[in-house]
């Protein structure tokens, strides 16, 4: 994910707060839609920036910038719904993906590599705690650096790390991958 420029504090004003929503919403709306599926998406992400919004004095850009302040509120909120990202994740194990997924050349090209495995995969990221999937699904959806990760759930630097080294860890057991075999490169 490419970072937008509005990197500044969210001020106190209405005006200014409404750029922050203008330049973060698409991205946030996605992410939790692909976390939750589209049902829970509008609230979450109407909650994330409501949260936002009421919290915005008490934003510190010290401590992350408002991209990442605001995928940090998002995840605590999928949190809540987790129950709800389980469910979705099961389901795709059962019946395969959604009917918004991407257009016909990409089903395709993701038919032929990695179809096979998307259930298994579902499931599999279902089964991972709260935490690990968290990690996992910044770093993968959201495309999150290990620091924004760790401002954004408030954890350290080498949480992040060992969380995602985990989830990675249990996906491959799951799927039944040799990590000795892996191409390193």
């Amino acid at each position: 994910m490419t970072t937008t420029p509005v990197e500044r504090p969210p001020e106190r004003s209405l005006d200014d707060f409404s750029a922050v929503f203008d330049a973060y919403f698409g991205e946030i709306h996605g992410y939790v839609t692909r976390r939750l599926g589209p049902g829970h998406a509008e609230d979450v992400v109407a909650e994330t920036f409501l949260t936002a919004f009421r919290k915005r004095a008490r934003y510190d850009p010290a401590r992350a910038g408002v991209r990442t302040w605001l995928y940090g509120i998002a995840t605590n909120l999928i949190g809540k719904h987790r129950r709800a990202e389980v469910r979705a994740l099961r389901a795709m194990n059962r019946y395969g993906p959604p009917a918004d997924s991407p257009g016909h050349e990409e089903r395709v090209a993701d038919q032929v590599s990695a179809e096979s495995l998307r259930p298994a995969l579902a499931e599999a990221i279902a089964r991972l705690g709260r935490g690990e999937r968290d990690v996992l699904l910044l770093t993968a959806l959201a495309g999150l650096s290990h620091e924004e990760i760790a401002a954004a759930l408030g954890i350290s630097y080498g949480t992040v790390g060992s969380r995602l080294s985990r989830a990675r860890s249990k996906i491959r057991a799951a799927l039944g991958a040799d990590p000795t075999k892996e191409n390193h490169g």
